[in-house]
């Protein structure tokens, strides 16, 4: 039976030091003009979406793009961005903006934009209050952490089935710890949801795998990835792959463990127990699930509530969901821009 899942954390974690990869000794990026340009409308895909401290909004379609609730403006390449293919946003304690690419990381004061460099010296993994962390190249398998003056590349700890995954698939051409999302919950540990072992917590000094097998790509079945980390309102976490997973943890002195709760069923339910991307929590604790393809599904306890999402007859391929500041749902897509909730629906945003 397919269910979201969900897990209860318990401190159990193996100390393990990672270093970083070594990058090519390259100088600091000169910073370049990034006035940006005005444009009209999105993009069809327009897959990302943030909301900074100043309430304006940035989605990822063909570069950047800010909105202050009146124009759109647009950084490229051409403004200083490694890639205009934007995996998310960051926003520091200044107030600066963070575009994290496959690429690379980029920087902007308000002015510039300034590309960071991977740091060349020793990389350990170190959790302070201020980093900020990003998912970087696809094949790294790893992380990025950025401590405010250098950009640490970071490699996950050795999960306990890698022997078993490459037995599976002796021709992978990809790494398996590549991470699809990064998360940071309410006692400032890290996450990182991966490609192919679930979701990994650092607390500063040790790692938690969670990695049920319905998380990873070690059984036959579609290839999940740990796309959407959620810590609700209770304090328990959910992971959104093929099937939404939910668990809590156990904190105890000396470890840390988790346990598995019931999540959301959804194998009597047709069309919601195919591959979710991302997922939210509502300020009435409602949950929101989207799917790639069919829609969005609430979640409110009890029951679950299809919304069909389509533009004219051509289904809208979901990639993000997001709660803004003022608690409004927003949806980012691969071919049919932005949308947003009106209280009833979701509706295709525009100017």
């Amino acid at each position: 039976m397919r269910c979201l899942v969900f897990f209860a954390l318990i401190a159990c974690g193996f100390s393990l030091s990672c270093k970083g990869i070594p990058q090519p000794n390259t100088s600091a990026k000169k910073k370049k003009s990034s006035s940006g340009r005005e444009i009209k409308e999105l993009g069809n895909s327009a897959a990302i979406i943030f909301q900074d401290s100043k309430n304006n909004m940035w989605f990822a379609s063909d570069g950047a793009v800010k909105y202050d609730g009146k124009i759109l403006t647009q950084f490229t390449t051409e403004d200083g961005l490694y890639s205009n293919r934007i995996r998310g946003f960051r926003e520091d304690q200044l107030g600066n903006i963070y575009f994290d690419t496959e690429e690379g990381v980029s920087k902007f004061d308000g002015e510039k934009i300034e590309k960071l460099v991977v740091s060349t010296e020793k990389s350990e993994w170190k959790l302070k209050p201020n980093d900020l962390w990003f998912e970087g190249n696809w094949n790294n398998g790893g992380p990025l952490r950025y401590d405010g003056k250098k950009l640490h590349q970071l490699k996950l700890p050795k999960h306990e089935l890698e022997e078993e995954f490459y037995e599976i698939n002796p021709k992978v051409e990809y790494n398996p710890y590549s991470v699809y999302k990064t998360y940071m919950d309410s006692k400032g540990n890290a996450w990182f949801g991966t490609s192919s072992f679930g979701a990994c917590r650092y607390d500063g000094t040790s790692f938690l795998w969670i990695s049920e097998r319905e998380m990873t790509e070690i059984d036959d079945g579609p290839s999940p990835g740990v796309r959407s980390i959620l810590e609700d309102k209770n304090g328990d976490f959910w992971f959104t792959c093929n099937v939404n997973s939910k668990f809590k943890l156990i904190e105890k002195e000396v470890k840390t463990s988790y346990v598995k709760l019931e999540g959301i069923e959804t194998s009597s339910t047709p069309g919601l127990n195919e591959y979710f991307m991302s997922m939210t929590q509502d300020n009435d604790g409602n949950y929101w699930m989207a799917r790639y393809n069919g829609g969005v599904w609430k979640y409110d306890g009890i029951v679950r509530t299809h919304y069909p999402i389509n533009e004219g007859k051509t289904e809208v391929q979901l990639f993000s969901i997001y709660k803004d500041n003022l608690g409004i749902l927003w949806l980012g897509t691969h071919n049919a821009g932005l949308f947003k909730f009106n209280g009833k629906a979701f509706e295709r945003f525009a100017l």
